[in-house]
């Protein structure tokens, strides 16, 4: 248990049965009366954002959560097969449980939230930023560096991405994970 004016950025909370991260705390002291918290949950299931509002001394269940390095072998159906870096051992992790899956590769090593008191594995996180090469996009116009158009190129994890106009096929682009962004060519 974990008492309301101890939670943080990055807490992880039972609460009705679910599994809540806090992404927001404030600590309010009102004119009159107690100070209160108010908090900001990201549900782990389905992203849902919920504000809630305690009073201070109130008890939470905390959960403890670690991160543990897997890495991305292969997909099976609807399932993706990860390898635990320490054990060995493989587990498949549900699509809708990764961030950024279309642009996962094999090979990739992501960062996997278990919660550690049941081993259940509540969700996988790829790198923010990572590299991939373009495998089909128009070609690309010398001297269209002036303005900021973009267009559409398909990585080789078949994910589409807007690029800017002199990045042609067979580069590799850094991409953010996060919102798909293009962040700039690698060399």
């Amino acid at each position: 248990m974990i008492n309301s004016q101890d939670v943080k950025n990055g807490v992880c909370i039972r609460m009705d049965g679910r599994l809540y991260f806090v992404v927001w705390f404030e600590h309010r002291k009102p004119g009159k009366g107690n100070t209160i918290m108010n908090v900001k949950f990201k549900d782990v299931v389905d992203g849902r954002v919920i504000e809630r509002r305690f009073n201070i001394g109130e008890k939470l269940e905390d959960v403890r959560v670690e991160r543990r390095p897997y890495q991305y072998l292969y997909k099976e159906g609807e399932e993706y097969i990860f390898m635990n870096q320490e054990t060995y051992d493989q587990v498949p992790i549900a699509h809708d449980l990764i961030t950024g899956v279309e642009f996962l590769k094999e090979g990739f090593v992501c960062d996997v939230v278990v919660d550690s008191s049941t081993e259940t594995i509540l969700f996988a996180e790829l790198p923010t930023k990572v590299e991939l090469k373009i495998t089909y996009t128009e070609p690309g116009l010398k001297g269209d560096t002036a303005t900021n158009t973009m267009k559409p190129a398909t990585v080789e994890t078949g994910a589409e991405v807007r690029v800017p106009l002199f990045i042609n096929e067979g580069e590799t682009i850094r991409i953010d994970t996060r919102d798909g962004s293009y962040c700039e060519r690698v060399k």
